[in-house]
Parts: structure tokens; sequence; C-alpha cells
């Protein structure tokens, strides 16, 4: 396997018991041996990340018969591997059915089986499992001055750029807030040249899908839209890094409100 990780998500930047995530995991020991066998079954890759930036491409190779060691695939590269045995943690990333899923695995052992290297961990006790449908819907900060640009056909000109203000945000989707007279916007269209702009990241190209449409007065009077849009097709990257961004933010919030910033 190639030493390249990029290809499966980035592990998600919060502990397993932050109030953000904790009902996303599982911890009964017939349903996370049940989710690793899938993995195992599947072959599917994994991200395993150890630390410092570092990370390679491995896989779940079995469980053992009395269902508490995992034997992982160990990487070719001699530094790495000894670099992942010496870590405190390795975090596991995959994917499944559309399913985010990330376990720590701890007390990593050197093996060997069928003549080649493998690494023996002890089963985790808990796994997140972060589905689609229960992705953060998240209320985004006014100090967050976070936008989206839309290039497309306006009702006077053209073409016309369009900087709509983000008020909500999901890996699913996004809801802005726009002028009413620059763009008719159509349910159901697709607007093809859009950026995402989120604080402390590089614009994010992509392509979205309008779903709704709601016209909203403002305390001056002014009518404003408010644009629900869903993602079309948005790339691994931008899904991994739009994730980083709802949970850092909700996490943030959470310790406001728990007097912990």
């Amino acid at each position: 396997m190639t030493m390249n990780a990029e290809n499966t998500p980035a592990p998600i930047d919060a502990e397993i018991h932050d109030d953000t995530i904790a009902k996303f995991v599982l911890s009964g020991r017939r349903q996370v041996r049940q989710l690793l066998q899938e993995i195992v079954d599947h072959h599917a890759l994994i991200g395993g990340h150890f630390g410092n930036g570092g990370s390679f491409l491995t896989a779940l190779l079995e469980l053992s018969d009395d269902e508490d060691t995992l034997t992982l695939d160990a990487s070719p590269d001699a530094a790495t591997h000894r670099r992942v045995l010496s870590a405190p943690k390795l975090v596991c990333v995959t994917q499944l059915d559309r399913i985010r899923i990330q376990f720590v695995l701890r007390d990593l052992e050197e093996g060997r089986e069928d003549g080649r290297t493998v690494i023996y961990a002890p089963v985790p006790d808990e796994i997140l499992r972060l589905q689609r449908r229960d992705a953060f819907r998240l209320s985004v900060p006014l100090s967050h001055a976070a936008t989206c640009v839309i290039r497309t056909k306006g009702v006077a000109e053209p073409t016309v750029e369009v900087v709509g203000r983000l008020l909500d945000i999901s890996v699913g989707g996004i809801a802005l807030q726009a002028p009413t007279d620059i763009v008719e916007f159509v349910i159901g269209s697709q607007l093809e040249t859009c950026q995402l702009r989120l604080p402390n990241l590089d614009p994010i190209p992509l392509q979205l899908r309008v779903c709704n449409i709601s016209r909203q007065e403002q305390r001056s009077g002014a009518q404003m839209l408010r644009i629900g849009l869903s993602f079309a097709d948005l790339p691994r990257s931008a899904e991994n890094a739009i994730q980083r961004y709802i949970f850092n933010t909700e996490r943030e919030r959470n310790a406001r409100e728990r007097g912990g910033l």
C-alpha cells in the first residue's frame, strides 16, 4: 500500500466524549465488533494518523476469534512503521457506505503473518460513526463573516457575482442570505461556479443546487432572500474541510457556554 492517506477522510479534531459528537459514538461491545468486522469484510481503506501530521494508508485484515484483537496492514516504509509503533495512539479514519467512521487504537505491537509485517492492537471501546443524515447544521456566527460567492446569470446583466452571507452549514449544504434584486434564483437549478469562504481556510470551489427560497424582512424593512442550497458532487477534500470547520466551531461554542473560554 502507498503511504498517501489523502484519499481517506481526515480525522475529526475532537475527543470522543466531546458533547458535540457524543450522540454519534458506539460503545456497546457487540456494536463495536460488528462494525469492525464490516470494515474487514469490505476491505475498506483506512487513513492511519499518528501525530505531527504523520499518516499512512492501511486496512483491517482480521478481527481475532476472541474478538479482542485487531490485525492491521503495516506501512511498507520502515521509518513510518517505527513511528507508528512508538506513537501513543493511532487515529483510524475510513468510510463505509458513505458513513464516516473513526476510532483510536493504542498499545500497538508488531507481528508477522503469512510472511509480512502486521500491527496488532486491542479492539477499541468506542467508535465514532457519523452518518450524513445526522450531520450537524451549524448556525454560523456573525463574527466569522463567512460568505459564499456565486457567479451566475443576473437579472440585468449577463453574469454577476453575488456575495451571500452564510447563515448555516452542514456537510450536505448551506443557507445564504442574499439581495432580492440581483439574481433570480430558481428552485432545482444548479450553480456551477461558486466559492465558499470560511475563516482560516482557503476558498473552497464548489457547485450548488437551489433547494428552497424564502423572503425575509430585516429590521430596517429591507427584503432579503434566504436561499437553501445543497452541495453537488462535493469533493472529499472539501467535505473534510467543511466538517472540521463545523466541529471546531461547535466545540468552541460549547466551551464558551460552559465557561471554558
